[in-house]
């Protein structure tokens, strides 16, 4: 995954005011509830006590209620009751669980997967998509391919005629995008099967958008010629454009292994005159959705699922001269990985500074050998008190501190991967 980046993880509509939601994306297991006030919370899915989920649990006033004992987790992840040691009782400060930065924008939840930051960047479209009029429909599904190959699928479509020629529901396709009207649309067929030359290609980056335009045509016949216009935008959006269809696609990684799909249908233009009665509109919308969903994205999926390797990165496949914003795209994704491990690194070194500067001016500040304690007092060990009064065992502490440092180390790990560090995340 890019570090550092905004990642759409669901529909706004997807998470509910009075239940918890759960879902694994970038390979963590989240949990996202609403507070009192509506304010959308993301948080790790696992309680820390026994690893129950609690995406499994409810909402109790501005927590979250694990299903398995009721242990209450506020907002900002810290465990508030256990109920088995009463109101009263000492909550180790062990329990708690990670809360992520999330935002609501353009209909979607978007997760920032990253290094922490005093001021996180805001959530932009390109200008196509952040000003786009019409209204749209979006779904959203999963499939078992890595989000390199599927946002490879959607950076060009000379493989349309190839791959969708044969199910009988393209033909949607064939009548709408290729069939001419001399013939009342019966050639359609004929002509989106011939039409798989491309020309007049051109690819463009500006910042983390690569656009890219093109036009694919029958060699033999330059009158049967279709244009397209691509957009990618780091680190997972694609915008194809062609005649009347425009199509938004966002695809997030769930793990190495799966991808969510999020995917936005913008209103025909002659959809309000094809269909002057309004409600009627976004069922149109849906459905054919859900034959993008059944039909068109099954069949690219059937295949990228086959590929080998499964992960595409630059120089594992030879491309060619049509791929170019296939090259863009992976280009783009190794610099912005780069950044974000070259970033990493500063503030870890920084930090390691900081740190050495504090210890030295620690000894340099400290006690001189003549004022320190006297070594055999028994104080610290001597005493035999925590070992042997069994308190440090018996009111939690100790194995608190224990599975704090666990817990830290699993937390460090985690936001090495998120930052570009090293580790199966970072990939």
């Amino acid at each position: 995954m890019i570090p550092n980046q905004w990642y759409p993880i669901l529909r706004t509509e997807d998470v509910k005011r009075d239940a918890p939601t759960g879902v694994k994306r970038l390979g963590e297991e989240l949990v996202l509830w609403r507070d009192l006030s509506g304010k959308l919370v993301c948080q790790s899915a696992r309680c820390p006590h026994k690893g129950a989920n609690l995406s499994d649990g409810r909402l109790v006033g501005n927590s979250i209620a694990c299903p398995y004992h009721g242990f209450r987790y506020d907002t900002g992840g810290a465990c508030r009751l256990i109920p088995a040691l009463g109101a009263e009782g000492r909550i180790p400060a062990s329990l708690r669980i990670d809360t992520y930065e999330v935002r609501e924008e353009y209909g979607l939840v978007w997760l920032w997967w990253g290094e922490t930051r005093e001021k996180l960047p805001d959530i932009e479209l390109p200008h196509e998509l952040a000003r786009h009029p019409r209204p749209y429909e979006t779904i959203t599904w999963s499939r078992p391919v890595h989000y390199t190959r599927y946002i490879e699928s959607l950076l060009e479509f000379y493989h349309v005629t190839f791959v969708h020629r044969d199910h009988w529901a393209n033909i949607i396709d064939y009548t709408f995008m290729y069939g001419s009207w001399r013939k009342l649309w019966t050639d359609g067929r004929e002509r989106y099967i011939a039409a798989n030359k491309i020309v007049n290609h051109r690819v463009d980056v500006d910042g983390t958008i690569i656009r890219s335009t093109f036009d694919q045509c029958e060699e033999g016949d330059p009158s049967n010629i279709w244009h397209f216009d691509l957009i990618y935008q780091a680190p997972c959006m694609t915008h194809v454009r062609q005649g009347l269809l425009e199509v938004t696609t966002w695809l997030t990684p769930i793990d190495e292994e799966n991808t969510q799909a999020i995917m936005r249908l913008w209103e025909y233009p002659l959809l309000k005159r094809m269909v002057p009665v309004k409600p009627l509109r976004p069922w149109i919308l849906r459905a054919s959705l859900q034959m993008e969903k059944y039909v068109q994205d099954q069949q690219d999926n059937d295949i990228m699922a086959r590929q080998e390797p499964k992960v595409s990165e630059r120089g594992v496949n030879k491309l060619i001269a049509p791929d170019e914003m296939n090259a863009k795209y992976l280009q783009m994704r190794d610099r912005l990985k780069a950044e974000a491990r070259a970033e990493a690194e500063a503030r870890a070194a920084a930090r390691a500074r900081e740190a050495a500067d504090e210890q030295n001016e620690a000894l340099t500040d400290g006690p001189s050998p003549a004022d320190a304690a006297p070594v055999g007092n028994g104080s610290p060990a001597g005493n035999g008190a925590s070992a042997g009064n069994g308190s440090s065992v018996g009111n939690g502490s100790s194995a608190g501190n224990g599975s704090s440092a666990a817990g830290r180390a699993a937390r460090s790990k985690k936001a090495a991967a998120r930052a570009g560090g090293v580790g199966k995340s970072a990939s």
